[in-house]
């Protein structure tokens, strides 16, 4: 939002402003949310400046731009984004927007260029932002030090890069710290991006967060992806087996023997990361539980890694096996459509069609995508029903959606009091 035209009473959002407030203070715990939060344009619009426009993003992984002038691109809502590999290694993000006359600069998702240049009228930038040309039409008295590129807060850690498009972006150490420590034995520097896809699901961007927080659907809707995963993220899961519990400790001895970390480490309701196992006797998320890819990541001497379970609200949830690594990344794209990305990463050194195969290696998760988006998109048509109204999540199968939902109504509590003080919010 241009800040010379602050929120107002009489901002068209200021009502929903209100209406959101007055929503989430009242709603029931432990209950889904009202009919407006899955499927409103204002409500959306609130998600996307109050969430989206200023929680820490999940962006991609460094490992994609691995060189000089290599870029990769995004869209948060209205705002393009592009993040480039600076002259020094550096990673910097910008505003995918030329100081001119505010074409954008790079148009595709991902590509390698010695200056970023202007497509529209060749001005141009260095990649750290700096204007450098602008032709010689625009007057001796130009200053060019005035109009380099906008920037975008961006930081890296444990190969990711996350940004946040906030005037002042919030607190990110302690998690970036967690994912070196995590991801270390995966040396992230050397691996590469074998395979991704993208699709769109018809529904609201909390609904896909929902369904991935919870596996009280697996048994009937995701065959293919318990061929290998356990049900429980961790033995706190109230539903954890005495079985399970066994496993975990037998496979925690082996991974403490090899200096692996495996720890559950939560950092607020936003991020979680836990190692934990697959079925016994799983090495992967495959058809067949077998490695997907014959070369093991970093220095791991074992495919016997389980999986090490990585969350990032509001937009990412991975999984990191001993030979490869699933990572998601979720855009909304209006109140009843979101860009799902997956990408699967191997051992840069990892050769297509020797080490892996990628039609194989994406199967179980193409699957898996492929069901969730069927269920999210019938939660929404539902959802979108007169007769809907909140319905009670269970503590035992979905405290991991309870988690979201709460971190969510808070994160919008707060930015809005912080975006709209003449709201006057009541305290919880």
């Amino acid at each position: 939002m241009d800040p010379r035209f602050p929120a107002r009473l009489d901002d068209p959002l200021a009502p929903a402003r209100e209406a959101t407030v007055e929503m989430l203070q009242q709603r029931r715990v432990q209950y889904s949310l009202p009919q407006p939060f899955y499927n409103d344009e204002r409500l959306f619009q609130l998600d996307m400046q109050e969430i989206f426009e200023k929680e820490w993003l999940f962006a991609g992984m460094t490992c994609e731009i691995p060189n000089k002038g290599n870029y990769m691109t995004l869209e948060v809502g209205d705002n393009p984004v592009v993040i480039v590999r600076g002259n020094n290694g550096e990673v910097h993000a910008f505003h995918n927007v030329c100081r001119h006359r505010g074409s954008r600069l790079c148009v595709t998702d991902k590509g390698k260029v010695a200056k970023l240049v202007c497509p529209y009228h060749q001005w141009t930038y260095e990649l750290d932002g700096r204007l450098l040309f602008a032709g010689s039409d625009m007057g001796k008295d130009f200053d060019l030090n005035a109009h380099g590129l906008k920037p975008v807060h961006v930081r890296t850690g444990g190969g990711y890069i996350f940004i946040s498009l906030a005037d002042e972006a919030p607190e990110i150490d302690g998690f970036l710290e967690s994912l070196d420590h995590y991801l270390a034995p995966y040396d992230m520097d050397n691996v590469k991006v074998a395979v991704e896809s993208s699709i769109i699901e018809e529904c609201n961007w909390k609904l896909v967060i929902e369904n991935n927080r919870e596996c009280y659907h697996c048994n009937g809707s995701h065959p293919e992806l318990l061929n290998s995963l356990q049900e429980f993220d961790d033995t706190d899961d109230p539903r954890a087996t005495q079985a399970y519990k066994d496993l975990v400790a037998r496979k925690q001895a082996d991974w403490e023997a090899q200096g692996v970390p495996y720890k559950l480490t939560r950092l607020g309701r936003r991020n979680r990361l836990t190692r934990t196992p697959l079925l016994n006797g799983v090495e992967s998320m495959t058809m067949n539980g077998k490695r997907a890819s014959k070369k093991l990541m970093g220095t791991l001497q074992s495919a016997d890694m389980g999986s090490l379970r990585i969350l990032h609200l509001p937009n990412s949830w991975n999984h990191f096996m001993g030979d490869h690594a699933v990572v998601f990344r979720v855009l909304p794209l209006g109140p009843q459509k979101t860009l799902v990305t997956t990408k699967w990463l191997v051992h840069k050194n990892a050769a297509e069609g020797v080490d892996y195969d990628p039609a194989e290696m994406r199967r179980v998760w193409d699957a898996t995508n492929d069901q969730d988006r069927r269920l999210a998109e019938e939660n929404q048509r539902g959802i979108n029903s007169k007769s809907y109204e909140p319905g009670p999540y269970s503590e035992t199968f979905e405290f991991g959606v309870i988690d979201f939902v709460n971190w969510y109504s808070e994160r919008m509590l707060e930015n809005l009091d912080l975006s709209a003080p003449h709201l006057h919010l009541a305290q919880n």
